[in-house]
């Protein structure tokens, strides 16, 4: 029985994979139908859609599902219409994990949109380059892209089928310095991190450039993101002398740990990555968080010609959540998708290994998207390397200044 048993799962198996080599369906039937209507191709997405994380998530599901219904409205590709397919993965990599299984196990996907954290990213990674299906996110950690080694020199793509719209921590956290050393003019910082892939990565980033600067790192530390009281680790950042404190991490712990370092004696700035500009972060700070720096992937939306459009439309569509800071490279994700399958649908018709070829065709896209440019280099990365400082000015976040690190 056990001998029986492993055939036929081996054989379900095989016939699994077969199906995979059409990819797509019929509205009305099977992909082998052909009169059964237009394509059905599937785009999957995965975020924090509950938790702490939720309103960065929402904001790029939303933007996901514009850019698909704006393609099926204007028949961006004859005879194909999209869906998508949102997972939750509440800022766990197992989840994320666990989701991209069921991804891949669905034919129709012929790409992913996701997910929002480094960490996540990396435990779907593996389960995507293996069935061939290409995601582009908005991550920023370089070694996703780049390799365990990138920061000695020794670059190397881990996984063929990753892209991301959004620039690195490898120049973010070197932009954050400079803009600290040279402009806010800034000597001491006490650095601290939550210890997950995206916090720690840009936390380490920005203290070997400031260090470079000329800069000094007072103090390091950790913190549990999901603590609330950093009441030890703000009294270690006033004791320090300190006149910056620079946090790796996520919003829900960078905006209680800045009004407690204010209230512990130490009127300094807090400065983080992309992942506390959120108005969330305001919530959490309070007034206590004027000051408080941010520096985010691309130049503000709503400065951008190219992305006029992109916020009329979303507006008009009634969402009850803020795009936020990765809307809009939610957006230009999907439409680098849709693009690729343009490029090798014909006719309605999608050929046999159809992911493999949306991932090449993915390698070669180029458009003029909601952030700008939209391509890709030999290593996956986005060619858009814009980044803005933003301070939070009576109790909004307001652009401080946008470029490019050049080093």
């Amino acid at each position: 029985m056990r001998k029986r048993s492993l055939i036929a799962v081996t054989a379900a198996f095989a016939a699994g994979a077969l199906s995979l080599t059409a990819c797509g369906s019929r509205d009305a039937g099977s992909a082998d139908d052909p009169s059964g209507g237009s394509t059905v191709v599937t785009i999957g997405f995965d975020a924090p859609l509950t938790g702490d994380l939720s309103a960065l998530g929402l904001g790029m599901k939303n933007s996901v599902d514009l850019a698909v219904n704006q393609a099926n409205k204007n028949k961006e590709v004859p005879g194909v219409t999209f869906k998508v397919v949102a997972l939750d993965d509440q800022a766990q990599p197992s989840s994320g994990q666990q989701n991209a299984t069921k991804l891949v196990a669905d034919t129709s996907v012929l790409g992913v949109v996701g997910p929002l954290n480094s960490s996540v990213a990396q435990s779907m990674q593996q389960v995507f380059d293996a069935a061939q299906v290409p995601e582009v996110s908005v991550n920023t950690n370089p070694a996703l892209t780049q390799g365990d080694k990138w920061d000695t020199g020794e670059k190397v793509r881990p996984y063929k089928t990753y892209f991301r719209t959004a620039t690195t921590d490898a120049i973010q956290g070197p932009y954050a310095a400079e803009y600290l050393y040279n402009t806010a003019k800034k000597k001491k910082v006490f650095v601290v991190d939550d210890k997950k892939t995206y916090g720690a990565g840009l936390a380490a980033t920005f203290s070997a450039y400031f260090k470079k600067l000329g800069g000094t790192v007072v103090g390091n530390d950790h913190v549990n993101p999901d603590a609330k009281d950093f009441s030890a680790v703000a009294t270690k950042i006033k004791d320090s002398g300190a006149d910056v404190v620079y946090y790796g991490g996520e919003y829900p712990a960078a905006g209680p740990l800045s009004a407690q370092v204010k209230k512990a004696g130490a009127a300094i700035p807090l400065i983080g990555g992309d992942a506390i500009y959120s108005d969330e972060y305001l919530k959490l700070t309070g007034p206590r968080g004027d000051g408080d720096l941010a520096t985010s992937v691309g130049a503000p939306v709503e400065s951008l010609p190219s992305a006029k459009k992109f916020i009329a439309d979303y507006r008009a569509a009634g969402y009850k959540e803020a795009y936020g800071a990765y809307g809009g490279f939610s957006y230009d994700s999907a439409w680098a998708i849709i693009q690729a399958v343009k490029a090798v649908a014909k006719d309605g018709k999608l050929p046999s290994g159809a992911r493999a070829k949306v991932t090449e065709a993915l390698q070669k896209v180029s458009f003029d998207g909601v952030m700008g440019k939209v391509s890709f280099d030999e290593y996956g990365d986005a060619t858009n390397k814009q980044l803005t400082v933003y301070k939070v000015k009576g109790g909004a976040w307001k652009a401080e200044t946008t470029g490019t690190f050049t080093g």
